[in-house]
């Protein structure tokens, strides 16, 4: 019989397993369902992959990242492995055309969203689906304790019931001891198993800084730390404005964020993993499912919202095990500003439905209809148009996504789709009068199946190599073909799309849960309070705090974090004080910028100097201003 660490080597040329993956994959073989917590770059997709290739039958994996499931389909394909996934901007066709091939056997692995899950078409299918396991990745999504909660989740335990002797395997990378117990509740778990790999980074040295003037200490921390590097900001405007700073700097970046076309994204995503550029300023829409093992450096440029957040982001560096740096930067009025905007990030009952008729009136969408269909829509414009808060605006519409009323999806790429219009007499007379159409109009014919018919999926670039001619002239012809009325030409769409969930109600219609929104909002603040005792903490060594955040009793201080390098470090004795003011005194006839100082001191330990400056600003021996100049007084 066919082992794991068998199938381990065939197909993913690894000689062993890290620790747990072999310990979970023992448990879903003997059918128990499983809750494993894997901290970032854990190698999760192994512990479903592997026994579902030792089973007859489907892998059912349901995640909501789109880009996950791309990933991962076409790393199982390279590795010889049948894989599928339905997302959104699939014909209904086109997922019928899948789910059949999945029923028939054709796949071993099929990715959906949470959302499709519930939707007629797939439960129509269920019944005949051969599923051995059903994988659910990001499970913390499940619980309204999570960080990242979407009720879609909550209808996962229901598709249970069409497969009930198949174990259900739970994945997270960070989850506290409430929202693990809600995981395994939620998906109706019978006696799981839980496996929790330390939440300790043994590589990691955590660090917060407190600093007014952030720009200047993030060229410091890089000039310091060489290697890959990520820069999370909390707005799309910021990641641009810091790469552009950092090149000016000579320091090799690009920015990154949703709201980019996914062909730029994908390229500084690759520039950055081949180590083409140096540093990613980004969103955290930055990092999910990306394994680049050699990062150094993750600094973060704003406060995230709660530990788990953190803790993943910052868990990006160091996967190789070598020593990484976490920098977190914070001033006082940040974390003031974060805590105002709570009642911005969770709008009353009234301001939802005004942003609800806002849209409706937007996108023009009578009552009863577009329920499924899709609209560009750049949010940036509309709450320009209708004089909206954003902030205000983007929690109502996430408000509305989880009260299933409708979706917002901000990296759905939409493929171009053409159907012939005419009959084929007209088509015939076509070709004969505008003869350079002929080869364009064949090419379609031929290619894709049922075009005269129906609406189907194309792509330009292909019909271009089949015709031989340039992507931009096959483009203006189809365009031509458009406006001729010989086909229904729908360019491809790259923009944010909006989608109804449900029939467009009218707004005084609408329904919401509000004491699921103020609960909601409770649990919010209190990860909020969490991450800020993190920020401002001085005296509790940083692993353990956090791990003592997602539970762990036993832990010890990791002797690399600021504060355990603060608390180990001995008090600058008088004769050494006096010899490093003298130097620093000298230095200074002359005003100098802090790194300047630094770089003109060597031999002086960087904590000790910056002891030593501080005393001698506190007891205004020298001026330090906002830009780091420092001068003697």
């Amino acid at each position: 019989m066919t082992t794991p660490a068998q199938i381990l080597r065939q197909y993913w040329g690894h000689t062993q397993f890290r620790p747990l993956q072999e310990d979970i994959i023992n448990a879903i073989l003997a059918g128990q369902d499983t809750l494993a917590l894997l901290p970032t770059g854990g190698g999760k997709s192994v512990c479903f992959q592997v026994p579902a290739m030792m089973k007859e039958g489907l892998c059912l994996v349901v995640t909501p990242l789109i880009a996950l499931m791309r990933d991962q389909v076409a790393n199982l394909e390279r590795r010889g492995i049948k894989a599928v996934a339905i997302y959104a901007g699939l014909t209904n066709r086109e997922v019928e055309q899948r789910l059949e091939q999945a029923r028939r056997g054709h796949y071993k692995f099929l990715y959906v969203s949470p959302e499709r899950l519930q939707s007629r078409r797939f439960l129509d299918y269920c019944d005949g689906l051969p599923v051995n396991l059903l994988a659910v990745d990001e499970a913390h999504c499940i619980s309204q304790w999570g960080y990242d909660f979407r009720p879609a989740y909550l209808q996962i335990a229901t598709i249970r019931a069409y497969f009930p002797n198949v174990p259900v395997l739970a994945l997270t990378a960070s989850a506290t001891p409430l929202v693990q117990e809600d995981i395994c509740r939620q998906l109706l778990m019978q006696h799981p198993q839980v496996f929790t790999k330390s939440f300790t980074r043994d590589n990691l040295s955590y660090s917060v800084l407190e600093e007014e003037s952030r720009q200047d200490k993030l060229k410091h921390i890089l000039d310091r730390v060489p290697g890959s590097a990520i820069v999370y900001c909390r707005n799309r405007k910021r990641t641009r404005q810091l790469a552009d700073l950092l090149r000016m700097q000579g320091i090799s970046a690009a920015h990154y964020h949703a709201g980019l076309p996914p062909e730029e994204r994908t390229l500084r995503q690759e520039e950055w993993i081949h180590d083409k550029v140096r540093v990613i300023v980004c969103t955290n829409a930055f990092g999910m499912g990306i394994d680049k093992p050699n990062v150094r450096l993750v600094i973060h440029y704003d406060v995230p919202d709660s530990p788990e957040a953190y803790y993943q982001e910052a868990g990006r560096a160091g996967r190789d095990e070598q020593k990484a740096y976490a920098v977190l930067l914070y001033n006082e009025p940040e974390l003031q500003e974060m805590r105002e905007k709570i009642a911005q990030q969770f709008p009353s009952l009234a301001e939802i439905k005004h942003v609800h008729q806002c849209i409706v009136n937007y996108l023009q969408v009578a009552t009863g209809s577009s329920e499924g269909m899709y609209y560009d829509f750049d949010i940036n414009e509309f709450v320009k148009h209708f004089q909206l808060n954003i902030t205000v605006a983007y929690s109502a519409i996430r408000i509305m996504e989880q009260e299933g009323v409708l979706q917002l999806s901000e990296s759905v790429c939409l493929p171009s789709r053409v159907g012939f219009i005419t009959n084929k007499e007209t088509l015939y007379a076509i070709e004969e009068l505008q003869p350079s159409l002929d080869p364009l109009i064949k090419a379609l014919l031929r290619t894709y199946e049922g075009i005269f018919d129906n609406e189907v999926r194309i792509f330009e670039k292909q019909l271009a190599r089949i015709i031989r001619k340039p992507e931009d002239q096959v483009i203006a012809q189809l365009q031509q073909l458009h406006q001729r009325g010989i086909i229904q030409y729908r360019p491809k769409k790259d923009e944010p799309q909006l989608s109804f969930l449900q029939e467009r109600l009218q707004t005084h219609l609408l329904r919401v849960n509000m004491e699921r929104i103020a609960e909601r909002r409770r649990v919010y603040t209190e990860r909020l309070d969490a991450m800020f005792r993190y920020v401002r903490n001085k005296k509790t060594c940083r692993t353990q705090t956090l791990v003592t955040y997602f539970g762990e009793q036993e832990s010890t201080p990791c002797g690399i974090c600021d504060v355990c390098l603060k608390n180990k470090r001995k008090p600058v004795k008088a004769a050494e004080f006096d010899e490093i003011a003298a130097m620093v005194m000298l230095q200074l006839q002359q005003p100098k910028h802090l790194d300047t100082l630094l770089e003109n001191l060597p031999d002086v330990e960087e904590e000790r100097l910056l002891e030593v400056l501080q005393f001698l600003v506190s007891e205004e021996k020298l001026i330090r201003d906002h830009d780091d100049i420092l001068r003697i007084n």
